[in-house]
């Protein structure tokens, strides 16, 4: 999915997410505009998410940023999120590692 389905995917995840434990959009073509629309649902307070796959969705540091500043919205239930493939900086992943907020057991 590009940047027009990840607004339909998360407009309609948004109406109730507190079902949604697992999600999983690797290998799509999500970039930096897409992964700011996904953080619509990431703060959500209702959005129980636990795993989120984001591998090789061409996003780069804005978009990691994007979706680390929404998690700290909402950082108590995530588990497990796959960034990798993506052109990312280690440091800025360091932000989720040092919140002590979050639960994250995988950081991939």
């Amino acid at each position: 999915i590009k940047e027009e389905q990840c607004l339909i995917l998360t407009s309609a995840l948004c109406l109730n997410p507190s079902h949604l434990r697992e999600l999983n959009l690797s290998e799509n073509k999500l970039q930096n505009r897409g992964a700011k629309i996904l953080c619509d649902l990431l703060k959500n307070s209702q959005c129980k998410l636990e795993r989120l796959r984001l591998r090789c969705c061409e996003m780069t540091d804005e978009g990691c940023s994007a979706v680390t500043s929404a998690l700290q919205l909402n950082p108590s239930h995530l588990r497990e999120l796959d960034l990798s493939g993506n052109q990312l900086e280690v440091e800025n992943l360091g932000v989720l590692l040092r919140n002590p907020e979050f639960k994250l057991e995988i950081l991939v």
